[in-house]
């Protein structure tokens, strides 16, 4: 079958199309074959080598995490009549003709939801409703997004928003910060440029933000964590600037800022990941949220999808299209 291997660790350029045997269902298991694969900004930073304690990858292998397509095949003890379903699937990989995955890992995707806009919610919608119901957003509080033309980042604009909360949202360039108007921003800030952490304090009267979303990691944090209020809580979640955020314990004491690392405790249950997927997805449907797809790419040209994450040209989400399901 028709895939893409991350032949050694490097550029974009060591992503190469390949032929590699079609996966076979185990017990417990499903083969899906993938209509549309999800792309994140983390698959980026694996590809280089980077986070080898926390995501054990030996090239050659196929990179990704899943995607959505229809059920072609099941393992021993699975139901046979999921052949056929609509299905999003979380794997181990994601850019090939077909996955194979457990099946506590699949949910059907709602009647009249498209592959691509559930495939956008694999990863993504999960992560942001997580985020979003352990933060406690209240009803008025100042909310800053970093990173929130991305996946995730449009998501929590949106899910803040209909909490009643007031969000700024922090990106680079007017293309990103629009989207972040369109979803519900009532302030937008260019945090490519220096100081954008006091223009955040201004618009919220001096104060900071009660609660701050970040989606960026590395440097960027820094600035949002000065950007957070005192006694306020600071989440971090992302790796877009390179690396997890790192915030001075002692600072944050001194500030009665609560600092949560969402990634800290390892990858969530596989039944919570079920359920908040499976909200993520009839949320969708219901039009209460929706994803920001920026970017398509046939599967031939991962290698432009992961030029344009690392480059920050992509606004919103990034999909590989693989067949016309």
């Amino acid at each position: 079958m028709r895939a893409i291997q991350v032949r050694e660790f490097g550029g974009p350029e060591v992503l190469v199309p390949a032929e590699v045997p079609a996966p076979v269902a185990g017990p417990g298991e499903v083969v899906v074959r993938l209509a549309v694969a999800d792309v994140i900004y983390l698959h980026t930073l694996l590809r280089g080598g980077w986070g080898g304690d926390f995501f054990p990858l030996k090239p050659p292998y196929v990179p990704g995490g899943g995607g959505a397509g229809r059920v072609s095949a099941t393992g021993e003890g699975v139901d046979p009549g999921l052949v056929g379903r609509r299905v999003v699937a979380r794997a181990s990989t994601g850019y090939a003709e077909q996955i194979v995955a457990a099946v506590g890992d699949v949910v059907e995707i709602p009647d009249g939801l498209g592959f691509a806009e559930a495939a956008s919610m694999l990863h993504d919608g999960a992560t942001a409703l997580s985020l979003a119901r352990s933060a406690r957003i209240g009803k008025g509080e100042w909310v800053l997004v970093t990173a929130a033309a991305g996946g995730a980042g449009s998501l929590l604009v949106q899910l803040a928003r209909d909490a009643g909360a007031r969000v700024v949202a922090a990106a680079r360039g007017e293309r990103k910060l629009s989207l972040a108007r369109e979803l519900g921003a009532e302030v937008t800030v260019d945090y490519s440029q220096e100081g954008w952490q006091h223009r955040v304090r201004e618009a919220t009267g001096g104060r900071g933000a009660d609660l701050v979303f970040d989606g960026a990691g590395g440097a960027l944090s820094q600035a949002a964590f000065e950007a957070t209020a005192e006694g306020g809580r600071f989440v971090t979640y992302g790796t877009a600037d390179g690396g997890f955020a790192e915030i001075d314990p002692q600072a944050a004491e001194r500030r009665r800022v609560e600092v949560r690392n969402a990634l800290a405790a390892g990858p969530p249950e596989q039944a919570d990941v079920r359920e908040l997927l499976t909200e993520a997805l009839t949320l969708t449907a219901q039009g209460r949220i929706r994803p920001a797809i920026g970017a398509t790419y046939p599967l031939e040209l991962a290698r432009d999808a992961h030029v344009s994450l690392a480059e920050r040209t992509t606004v919103g989400k990034s999909l590989l299209l693989i067949s016309e399901e």
